[in-house]
């Protein structure tokens, strides 16, 4: 299981989803361009100390995400793209431990090509008054789900 952030935006809610997946033990892909630099002082603040317990890739753009993506990919290798123009509810999919998920930019989601290339757009259920949550809430939101149907959460500590 993998979480990808696509040019993220901010760096609290990189820094924050760099300490869930260190926290989870899952692996992190970061799709640059970024909009901050990644050794930016507020994203290590937002990470604390986690940093050195990520297991991190950075990818200097889509297309070198997508090739490196594409050449290890397996029959259970997937990519699942969380979206507000989802047409699954996250919680109604089934994952698999080999899937990533991948998360849009902040300013503006995703372009319709990475749209086209995920195996499924999941979408949380919101109010209608209601346009979209924060990227790092939605991610944990959706890695949680994904890890409790993998049973990919680690084990607790005694």
């Amino acid at each position: 299981m993998r979480l990808a952030l696509f040019q993220p935006d901010i760096p609290q809610n990189c820094g924050a989803l760099i300490r869930l997946t260190a926290a989870l033990g899952v692996g992190l892909d970061v799709i640059e361009p970024c909009g901050f630099l990644l050794d930016d002082r507020r994203l290590k603040r937002a990470g604390l100390d986690y940093h050195a317990l990520a297991e991190m890739r950075r990818h200097p753009s889509w297309t070198a995400f997508w090739t490196g993506f594409q050449a290890s990919r397996g029959a259970d290798r997937r990519l699942l793209l969380l979206t507000t123009g989802g047409d699954c509810p996250y919680t109604d999919f089934a994952y698999s431990l080999g899937d990533t998920l991948l998360l849009g930019r902040e300013s503006a989601g995703v372009p319709a090509e990475v749209h086209a290339a995920a195996d499924a757009r999941l979408v949380i259920p919101l109010r209608a008054d209601c346009r979209s949550l924060n990227v790092a809430q939605a991610g944990a939101m959706a890695l949680g789900e994904a890890l409790r149907q993998t049973g990919g959460f680690p084990a607790p500590q005694p």
